[in-house]
C-alpha cells in the first residue's frame, strides 16, 4: 500500500502516470499490433476488424462500472485507513467480475452477428468482423477479472506489479500474433481469427500473472473467494459510483457505431482508416490518460481522508501537465498525420481518411485531456453521475447533428470529424462546470 495523503502531489502524480502509461501502451499495443498485421490482410479483414472492436467499448463500459467503483471505494478506505472495509470492497468486486464474464461469453456470442451487420459496409466486412469476435470474445470476458484486480492495487496506490504484467501479456500477443494470423513458422494462417486468438491467450495469460501476484506478494488485500457470497449493499456502491463511468464508455460505442453507420456508403476503405485513425488517437491520448488515472486514487485516499485541500490540488496539478502535454500532442499530430498511418498501412484511400481524421481530430485533445482530468476527480470522489451527464450531451451535440447531415446532398466524411471537435469542446466546458459545483458542495474550505 502507498500512502498518498503525504507528499507532494505533482510527485505522485508522475511516480503513478508512469507505470500506469507504460501499462495502458501496453494494452493498446494489443490492437495496434493486431492492426499492423491484420492490415496485410487487405480492406475488407482490416475494416471487419476495425468495426468488431468497437464492441469493446461494451465491455469496457461494464469493465469501467466495476473496475472506477473498486478503485474508489478501495482508495477511500484506505484514506480512512480501513483495511476491512477496502478487502471486502474487493472480494465483492470479483464476485461482480465472475459473474459478468459469465454474462458477456453468453451475450456476446448471442449477438456479435446481429451488431455486426448493422455496421458493416458490406458481407466481407461482415465476416470478417464476426470471424475476429468469435475468437476474441473468451478474452473480452477474462477483462472483468482483470480490471478488478489492477483497479483494486491502484485504489491502494500499487501499480507497478500491473504494469510488469500488462508488459509481459503484449511481449506474448506480439509473439504469437505473426504466428496466428500470418501462419509464421506453421504454414497455418488463421487470418482474422488468429488475431482474436492471439489476443485472448494473451489476456488469459496476463489473469493468471496477476492471481499468482496476489497469491504469493500482495499483502493489504487478498483474494478470498468464501467471502464472495453476493452483499447487495455493498454491490449497491460499486455500482453507484462505478455505473455512471460504465455509461461513459457505453456512450462511447454508440458514438463510434454511429460514425461507422454514417461512413458506411463510402465503402471499407472509410471504415478501415476511420479505425484506424481512432486506434492510433487512443495512443496519442495515453499519457493524459495515465495523468488521470492516477488523479482518481491520489483524490479518493485524500477524500477519505478529509484532505479537501488536497482533492483541489490534485485537479489543479493534474489539469496543468495534462494540458500542456495535449498542446504538444495537437502540434505533433498537426505536423505529419500520415507519417503514423503509413506504419500500418499504404493504400492511398485508407491513408487519405485516418490522415484527415487525425489532422481534425488533433483540435480536440486539449479539450479531451480537460475531459479526461475531470472524470478522474469525480472517481475519487466517488460521484460520478455529473461525468455521465456531460458524456450524453454529445447526443445532441454531435450524434444527431451528423445523421441528419449523412442524409444531405454534398454530404462528406470531413463533416462528421468536426462536429465530433466542436462537441467534445462542449463537453469540456460541461464538465469542468459540473467539477466546480460538485467540489464547492462536497469539499468544505479550510
Amino acid at each position: 500500500m502507498r500512502d498518498l495523503t503525504q507528499g507532494p502531489i505533482p510527485g505522485h502524480l508522475v511516480a503513478m502516470a508512469a507505470p500506469i502509461a507504460a501499462g495502458m501502451l501496453a494494452q493498446t499495443l494489443y490492437f495496434l499490433i493486431d492492426l499492423y498485421f491484420v492490415a496485410q490482410l487487405g480492406d475488407v479483414a482490416l475494416a471487419g476488424v476495425g468495426a468488431a472492436g468497437n464492441a469493446m467499448f461494451v465491455v469496457m463500459a461494464l469493465t469501467q462500472t466495476l473496475g472506477v467503483g473498486t478503485m474508489a471505494l478501495v482508495s477511500q478506505a484506505v484514506g480512512r485507513k480501513d483495511p476491512a472495509d477496502a478487502d471486502l470492497v474487493f472480494n465483492q468486486a470479483m464476485s461482480f467480475a465472475v459473474f459478468s464474464t459469465v454474462a458477456t461469453l453468453i451475450g456476446g456470442y448471442l449477438l456479435a452477428g446481429c451488431y455486426m451487420r448493422i455496421v458493416g459496409a458490406d458481407a466481407p466486412t461482415v465476416d470478417a468482423g464476426i470471424t475476429y469476435l468469435a475468437w476474441f470474445m473468451p478474452g473480452l470476458a477474462l477483462q472483468y477479472v482483470n480490471m478488478v484486480m489492477i483497479s483494486g492495487l491502484r485504489g491502494t496506490g500499487v501499480v507497478q506489479p500491473t504494469m510488469v504484467v500488462q508488459i509481459a501479456t503484449v511481449l506474448l500477443n506480439a509473439l504469437l500474433a505473426p504466428i496466428l494470423i500470418g501462419g509464421w513458422l506453421t504454414d497455418r494462417p488463421m487470418g482474422v481469427a488468429g488475431a482474436g486468438l492471439a489476443s485472448t491467450l494473451a489476456v488469459g495469460a496476463g489473469t493468471l500473472m496477476l492471481a499468482l501476484y496476489f497469491r504469493k506478494l500482495e499483502k493489504y488485500i487478498h483474494v478470498r473467494p468464501g467471502t464472495w457470497r453476493p452483499r447487495w449493499p455493498v454491490w449497491g456502491r460499486m455500482i453507484n459510483i462505478g455505473l455512471p463511468a460504465g455509461g461513459e464508455f457505453g456512450f462511447m460505442f454508440l458514438y463510434m457505431a454511429v460514425i461507422y453507420w454514417v461512413i458506411r456508403d463510402f465503402g471499407a476503405e472509410a471504415q478501415a482508416g476511420f479505425g484506424l485513425g481512432v486506434r492510433l488517437m487512443q495512443s496519442i491520448f495515453l499519457p493524459a490518460m495515465a495523468i488521470a488515472f492516477a488523479t482518481g486514487p491520489i483524490a479518493g485516499q485524500n477524500y477519505g481522508a478529509q484532505q479537501f485541500g488536497r482533492v483541489r490540488e490534485t485537479f489543479n496539478a493534474a489539469a496543468k501537465i495534462s494540458i500542456a502535454l495535449m498542446v504538444v500532442l495537437m502540434l505533433c499530430t498537426q505536423w505529419r498525420p500520415e507519417w503514423l498511418v503509413h506504419g500500418f498501412t499504404q493504400d492511398p484511400a485508407v491513408v487519405d481518411v485516418a490522415s484527415h481524421f487525425l489532422r481534425i481530430a488533433s483540435f480536440n485533445f486539449v479539450a479531451s485531456g480537460l475531459i479526461f482530468t475531470c472524470s478522474g476527480i469525480f472517481q475519487g470522489l466517488g460521484h460520478t453521475w455529473p461525468a455521465l451527464a456531460a458524456t450524453a450531451s454529445r447526443i445532441v451535440t454531435f450524434m444527431l447533428p451528423v445523421i441528419w447531415l449523412s442524409g444531405l446532398p454534398g454530404y462528406h466524411v470531413d463533416q462528421v470529424w468536426y462536429v465530433s471537435v466542436g462537441s467534445v469542446w462542449i463537453q469540456a466546458a460541461i464538465s469542468f462546470v459540473l467539477l466546480r459545483q460538485t467540489m464547492r458542495a462536497r469539499l468544505p474550505a479550510a
